[in-house]
């Protein structure tokens, strides 16, 4: 083989090893970018991802806040009605309390004696002591001791039992409300009875009476006014 020969056989083992070559880096270049574009995709997805997770984690915080938003609006709707429904009632109950205080007037007096025997009475079946304690307005005392009598025989022959000891205490409850004592301890008529002690007290005023039946009729007088929700 002469150095013609060789040449070309160098030439062509060298253009062989330059095209394996060649043929090797574009498949590593094709293997790094699909590669590449794989992890590129990837992180896009994750990306992708994330966005979705926080824009859900954000519609969440949303939703809460408005739920919490519309449950307070709705508390403070509820408070209002509530608060609104209260005054309408609290001013009845004071309109009825204007109204007893006409019960003890003058032009009232007979109807009116015969209301203080039946309370003292009343409350006397409720305690059932030998001995009592009564205590009544400035302005009913002479009215009180005209009924004691006939008081004493209507409870003897009522509990079946001797004719009981009634004390007309000197103290005596305040008298009816007035526009110079809006404020202060009033009271509308009737009496408090107390056994000696003073363990046993039976309040049996008009005011007591009117608070106890007002109890009693609210949840009906919430239903004709509001309607069976409110009650």
């Amino acid at each position: 083989m002469n150095d013609v020969d060789v040449s070309k056989q160098i030439q062509q083992m060298v253009r062989f090893i330059r095209q394996e070559a060649e043929e090797k880096a574009n498949e590593i270049s094709v293997s790094a970018e699909e590669e590449f574009n794989i992890e590129k995709l990837q992180l896009v997805e994750a990306e992708k991802k994330k966005i979705r997770q926080e824009y859900e984690r954000k519609q969440k915080q949303v939703e809460v806040r408005r739920k919490i938003e519309y449950s307070m609006q709705l508390n403070a709707s509820r408070i209002k009605v509530l608060q609104a429904q209260d005054d309408l009632v609290n001013s009845m109950k004071e309109a009825a309390s204007k109204e007893i205080q006409h019960v003890s007037h003058e032009h009232h007096h007979h109807s009116y004696k015969h209301l203080l025997k039946d309370l003292i009475v009343q409350g006397l079946l409720r305690l059932r002591e030998p001995s009592v304690l009564l205590r009544c307005r400035a302005q009913d005392l002479h009215l009180v001791n005209s009924v004691l009598d006939s008081v004493k025989e209507e409870y003897a022959e009522k509990d079946n039992v001797y004719q009981p000891e009634i004390i007309v205490d000197h103290i005596h409850l305040p008298p009816a409300t007035s526009h110079h004592h809006a404020h202060g301890p009033f009271c509308s008529g009737g009496v408090v009875l107390a056994s000696r002690d003073g363990k046993i007290v039976f309040e049996n005023t008009l005011d007591a009476r009117l608070d106890v039946v007002f109890r009693r009729k609210l949840p009906q007088i919430r239903k004709n006014l509001f309607g069976s929700v409110a009650a």
